[in-house]
């Protein structure tokens, strides 16, 4: 079980598809691993054993019938608990939705089970997506399989802690603000946030509709390609998504090289803030880039320093409105409906009750941002600077290809050090944030360990709207080069829980 729990996913569909493995016998050796391992790393809410167990046996029956398999078919994924999976719970880590079977699958869950990816279960997340460290989920948190005492990133810290204690080969993430990117890069992991409008966002429960955007988790940039090409496409059903062709990311993957490239360094991208080890990393990842033949380019994008404050003015408006639904009639807990109390005060108690505090200072930021008189000073302003930040990526991206910065500004912090500095936990994605408000493509992948703390530094790689192979060209030909340099993939680092 160790050996075939370690294998990539592009191994592990080869196998089964050469009949040296049975999608059974992976599937078996992951649940063994999540029964052996999740009390201590945390990282799934719901395990729906007999599903996947159901999903592999039909896996077997069509390759036992000759029927040609997909190349992730019989591969085992993590499922961030954000999408909705028919009859089977989908909680958005938080209370209000406890208990909910949701009556229909996510469009991203559909082209999973169509491309017969086995699902284990569903993740772990801050509740909505609402967090930097997945110490916001009502459930509890999740620990960094590297130090379980370290937060594993967040929105998404389930789907990367999954990944990084091997409990899963493949998972699904959310980045609205980082939250794919920033877990990976945290766990050692690879994560990507694709164009946006590149994957439906059909059943994935909103909390920034402009920002959201869900997308590939995975331990190598093969891997996260071949998931990328199964979950990626146009679908009616969403009205922001984008009618053309998937981006040709797997060719990209398996043709990795920057020679002749020009990438870009953004001079906003470091200084006060940044941890030495961080930056010592992302030095060295620039000095390589340059050893395999690409053109550095300094870049200057002043509109980034900006990134931040309007973020946090743009996604609280947009996570009001949205919230709103939950308001007890519908769906998802009720509280206080004991014949006696208005429908208001039945809503009020509900949402008193199954929302969490950075939800509820979310929605309280995001009305006062959207009320009348102080509309224009605070959501149109920050409007006004996206515009900006998208002009300075389309400046920067007319005179390079890629642009690439460290993911986080720092390693993994210890659980519970910043919940009670909500300004310390938002700045966790001030790299990453530039990214979704253009609504670019980026990708974390590791680039090393912090000398002083011997936990996972990752280097992000953004790329123009639409050019998401350049991601991969670009992550395949960094990857290869560093695990050439260390001798093994980063995780086998990682100590053994």
């Amino acid at each position: 079980m160790a050996d075939l729990i370690k294998l990539t996913a592009a191994e592990i569909a080869a196998k089964i598809a050469a009949g040296e493995l049975t999608a059974v016998e992976v599937t078996e050796a992951h649940l063994a691993r999540i029964d052996a391992v999740d009390e201590k790393v945390h990282a799934f809410l719901h395990v729906d054993r007999e599903g996947a167990l159901a999903q592999a046996r039909a896996v077997d029956e069509k390759k036992a019938r000759g029927e040609k398999l997909g190349p992730l078919a019989g591969v085992p994924l993590a499922l961030k608990d954000i999408f909705t999976t028919e009859g089977i719970p989908t909680t958005v880590g938080s209370k209000i939705l406890e208990g909910w079977l949701p009556p229909y699958d996510a469009t991203l869950t559909k082209k999973l089970k169509a491309a017969d990816v086995v699902i284990l279960g569903k993740t772990n997340m801050d509740e909505f997506a609402m967090g930097s460290s997945t110490e916001n989920s009502a459930y509890g948190p999740t620990g960094n399989p590297w130090d379980l005492t370290k937060i594993p990133g967040g929105s998404g810290g389930g789907s990367s802690a999954a990944l990084a204690s091997y409990e899963a080969p493949l998972a699904i993430g959310t980045d609205t603000g980082g939250s794919i990117r920033q877990p990976a890069s945290v766990t050692g992991t690879v994560g990507v946030k694709p164009t946006y409008g590149g994957v439906s966002r059909y059943g994935m429960v909103a909390f920034s509709s402009s920002l959201d955007q869900g997308g590939p988790c995975a331990r190598t940039v093969l891997d996260a390609a071949l998931l990328h090409e199964v979950i990626a496409g146009h679908d009616p059903l969403d009205s922001t998504s984008i009618d053309a062709p998937v981006p040709p990311v797997v060719e990209a993957a398996r043709n990795g090289s920057v020679e002749g490239m020009r990438v870009g360094v953004v001079k906003q991208f470091r200084g006060e803030g940044y941890q030495a080890g961080v930056i010592q990393r992302f030095d060295e990842s620039v000095a390589l880039m340059k050893e395999l033949g690409a053109e550095i380019v300094e870049l200057d994008c002043p509109s980034f320093d900006l990134a931040l404050s309007a973020y946090y003015l743009i996604a609280p408006s947009e996570c009001s409105s949205n919230l709103a639904r939950f308001d007890a009639m519908r769906y998802g807990l009720r509280v206080g409906d004991d014949g006696s109390k208005s429908a208001e005060d039945v809503t009020a108690l509900t949402r008193e009750a199954g929302f969490g505090p950075e939800v509820k200072r979310r929605i309280i930021l995001g009305t006062y941002a959207l009320s009348s008189g102080y509309y224009d000073a605070y959501y149109g302003s920050a409007q006004k600077v996206r515009t900006l930040i998208t002009r300075d990526f389309e400046k920067a991206f007319e005179q390079v290809d890629v642009i690439i910065s460290p993911t986080t500004p720092t390693t993994a912090f210890p659980i519970g050090e910043r919940t009670d500095d909500p300004m310390a936990m938002y700045l966790a994605d001030v790299c990453t944030i530039p990214t979704n408000l253009a609504g670019n493509a980026a990708m974390s992948l590791p680039c090393g360990l912090a000398p002083e703390d011997g936990l996972p530094v990752g280097l992000q790689i953004i790329a123009p709207a639409m050019a998401d192979e350049r991601l991969y060209k670009v992550g395949a030909a960094v990857e290869a080069a560093f695990t050439a340099k260390w001798g093994h993939p980063l995780l086998e680092e990682a100590p053994a829980l």
